[in-house]
C-alpha cells in the first residue's frame, strides 16, 4: 500500500478550507516556489500493476511494455525539467520513495537508469534513503541484487495478509510461502532495512488469524512494519461495489491492539499511527511527510509540496507523457496553503506520530478557538493525549480514535 500518491489526506474540515484557497497556475506549484528547506524528499510514482488489489484506490494502470517504455521516457524528461527549476541547484535530496502501483515491476536496469539520472541532475544528502515498494511475486534474487547495486537501500514488501484463503480474495497474486521466500531473498541480496506491509480488518480475517499473521511476520525480524486498517476509498473496486464479510468494529479494534502488543513485545517502536520500527529504522522518507517537510513528485498522479504550495501531476499515463514530450511539466493542480491551513497540517501530521507536536503549536490553535480548551482537557483527562515536557502527543489509545480527535481539533 502506498499513502504517498496523492495530496496529504486532511480531515474534511481542512479540505473545505483548502478548496477556498487561491490556486496558482499549475507550473507555479514547482518552478515559482522557493523551498523553505535545503533538503527535500522525492516521490516517484510507478503506476503499473499486473493486477490491482480490490481495496486499492491509488493511480494504477495495467502492465504493458509499450506503456512502460513511454512512461520511462517521460519520467526522464520530468527529471530534467525538475532539475532545471531555479532553486534546484541549492537543494539536496534526503530520500527517494518509489511507490505505486508496483514499482518492483521495474527491471534492475530500468531502476538503475532512473537513479543514475537523479544523481546526475540533483544533489544527494548524506545517508540518502531509497525505498522501493515491492510485491513478493515480482522479486527474484538477481533483480534484488541489481536494485541493491543501483543504490536502493530499503525494500517495502507488500505482504498484506498471511492467509492463503484471504490473499486471492483481496486480489493478491502471491501466497504466504511466496512472502516468506521474498523476504528471505531480500536478506540474501544484502538488504538490512526491510519493511513489511500488512492490512487488518480484511473480510474473513478474525483475531486468531490476524495474531498468527503478525507473529509469523515478526518471526522474520523485519526492520519496520506498516499495518493499515482497511478503508473502502473512492476509486477502489470495493469502494464502488462494497464487500461482504467485513469484521465488526470491535473485532477491528481487537486486531489493532493485538498488533500494538505483539510489536511492542518484539521491540518495535510504535512511532506513527500505522508504523512500527526497530531502533534507527524509522522511515526517513515518510517522516518528511509527518514533519511537514517538502518533497518533489515525479510520475503520473504523484503529489509534491514545495514552499507553501501542494501540487499534483495528471494521472493518465498518455496525458502525462504527452505533456512532457511537449516540454511541459505535467502538473494538473496546485494550491497555496494559508497560515491557518499550515497550522492545521502541523497539528494533524505531527499528532500522527509518537513525537507529537510542540505545546505552543497546540496552544496557538486553542487560543484561536477557545472552545477547544475543554476538549483538549477532556482528551488529557481520558488518557487520549499526554504532555511530555515541551511536547504534546497522542497515547496508544489516542492513536486508535485519532480520526475523531482530528475532526474536533481541526
Amino acid at each position: 500500500m502506498n499513502p504517498e500518491g496523492d495530496f496529504v489526506p486532511l480531515p474534511a474540515v481542512v479540505a473545505r478550507r483548502a478548496a477556498r484557497s487561491s490556486l496558482p497556475p499549475p507550473e507555479e506549484g514547482l518552478r515559482g516556489q522557493r523551498p523553505r528547506s535545503d533538503t527535500l524528499g522525492l516521490y516517484v510514482h510507478v503506476p503499473f500493476c499486473t493486477k490491482k488489489c480490490y481495496f486499492c484506490s491509488f493511480n494504477t494502470a495495467p502492465m504493458d511494455e509499450g506503456s512502460m517504455r513511454r512512461y520511462l521516457d517521460a519520467l526522464h524528461r520530468e527529471i530534467d525539467l525538475v532539475a532545471a527549476a531555479p532553486w534546484a541547484s541549492r537543494t539536496r535530496l534526503e530520500s527517494a520513495f518509489f511507490g505505486g502501483g508496483t514499482p518492483s515491476l521495474l527491471s534492475g536496469a530500468e531502476l538503475n537508469g532512473i537513479l543514475d539520472h537523479v544523481r546526475e541532475r540533483l544533489a544527494l544528502a548524506e545517508g540518502f534513503e531509497v525505498t522501493v515498494e515491492s510485491n513478493p511475486e515480482s522479486l527474484d534474487l538477481e533483480k534484488l541484487r541489481r536494485y541493491r547495486a543501483s543504490g536502493v537501500n530499503r525494500i517495502s514488501l507488500g505482504v498484506q495478509a498471511m492467509d492463503d484463503a484471504i490473499l486471492p480474495a483481496i486480489g493478491r497474486l502471491h501466497d504466504a510461502h511466496g512472502s516468506r521466500h521474498a523476504f528471505a531473498l531480500c536478506r540474501e541480496a544484502g538488504f538490512d532495512n526491510v519493511s513489511v506491509d500488512l492490512v487488518y480488518g480484511l473480510p474473513g480475517l478474525d483475531l486468531e488469524g490476524w495474531t498468527r499473521a503478525i507473529r509469523a511476520v515478526l518471526d522474520w525480524e523485519p526492520d519496520h512494519l506498516s499495518a493499515y486498517g482497511l478503508t473502502l476509498d473512492d476509486g477502489s473496486l470495493w469502494g464502488a461495489t462494497g464487500v461482504r464479510g467485513l469484521p465488526p468494529e470491535e473485532a477491528v479494534v481487537a486486531q489493532y491492539w493485538a498488533l500494538a502488543h505483539e510489536a511492542r513485545d518484539r521491540g518495535l517502536e510504535h512511532y506513527e499511527i500505522s508504523n512500527y520500527a526497530r531502533p534507527a529504522r524509522r522511515s526517513r522518507h515518510n517522516q518528511i511527510y509527518w514533519r511537514r517537510g517538502e518533497y518533489l513528485a515525479l510520475g503520473p498522479g504523484a503529489c509534491g509540496f514545495v514552499g507553501d504550495v501542494r501540487y499534483a501531476n495528471v494521472k493518465p499515463i498518455a496525458r502525462y507523457a504527452a505533456l512532457l514530450e511537449g516540454g511541459a511539466l505535467p502538473i494538473e493542480r496546485a494550491e497555496h496553503l494559508t497560515a491557518d491551513q499550515a497550522l492545521a497540517e502541523r497539528l494533524f501530521l505531527g499528532l500522527r506520530t509518537a513525537d507529537g507536536v510542540a505545546r505552543e503549536t497546540l496552544d496557538e490553535r486553542v487560543d484561536a478557538t477557545p472552545a477547544l480548551r475543554g476538549r483538549v482537557d477532556e482528551w488529557l483527562g481520558e488518557g487520549l493525549m499526554e504532555r511530555r515536557g515541551a511536547r504534546v502527543r497522542l497515547t496508544e489509545r489516542g492513536f486508535l480514535v485519532s480520526d475523531a480527535l482530528f475532526v474536533d481539533l481541526l
